[in-house]
């Protein structure tokens, strides 16, 4: 029995030409390592607060422990405007690395991509789609941009996907658990809480370097491996 081949790529709609996404790959790479040490100091801020809130759950009283509390506030205060302010600036160095890989996928193979070229930034913004419109982009990014006839799988992209959405709804939950908070023990849980988000964030992070590194790499191998389709005329 023969094998079938493959269908032949699909040729790149105007407007979509190779840049490379190597210089934005690496920057994507160092801010998500930013954002994992940011979160690994959220996680240090956390420990804190939940040892003191313990002990003030568990009556301990004193200038001692009010100063404890003091400086763990303040290191929490401290912790989530760092994270915020990686977390923004990495997500705009995202956008712009997705927006060169989705643009090169296209040139590799149009027939891959299941969404408007629009979508790869405005999904990431309408509630809802949100949730899993960018995932699907980043998969048949992945798709387009694996080598020539061979099958690819997602496993990096649906690891890191879920991952990130866990985290984010931990976090949501955490953030408001600690708002809502009014003694001490309630302040102990939502900390623990807002750990587990932060450590989650972290392994989110690095699946989600795993991700860039490997489609960067893909795109560029697949430059220099030649046979690209013709650009479509207008």
């Amino acid at each position: 029995m023969t094998t079938p081949m493959p269908d032949p790529p699909s040729a790149a709609p105007p407007g979509a030409w190779l840049r490379s996404p190597a210089a934005l790959g690496r920057a994507t790479a160092v801010l998500l390592g930013l954002v994992i040490a940011t979160d690994l100091f959220a996680c240090y801020a956390d420990l804190l607060e939940m040892d003191v809130t313990g002990d003030l759950a568990d009556g301990v009283t004193g200038a001692e422990v009010i100063d404890r509390a003091d400086h763990a506030d303040a290191l929490y205060g401290i912790a989530g405007i760092a994270q915020g302010g990686a977390l923004v600036a990495t997500a705009v160095v995202y956008l712009c690395w997705l927006w060169r890989i989705r643009v090169n996928a296209e040139v590799f193979d149009a027939s891959r991509h299941r969404m408007k070229r629009g979508w790869t930034i405005g999904a990431w913004f309408c509630p809802v789609v949100n949730l899993w419109f960018p995932r699907r982009i980043v998969a048949d990014s992945w798709d387009a941009s694996a080598p020539w006839g061979s099958r690819s799988r997602h496993t990096p992209v649906n690891a890191w996907w879920t991952l990130w959405l866990v985290s984010f709804f931990v976090g949501r939950f955490a953030e408001r658990s600690s708002r809502q908070a009014e003694t001490a023990d309630e302040l102990r849980e939502a900390s623990g809480t807002m750990l587990f988000s932060d450590c989650l964030d972290i392994v989110a992070a690095v699946l989600a370097i795993v991700v860039v590194v490997r489609l960067t790499r893909m795109q560029e191998r697949k430059v220099h491996s030649g046979g690209l389709p013709a650009p479509a005329r207008d």
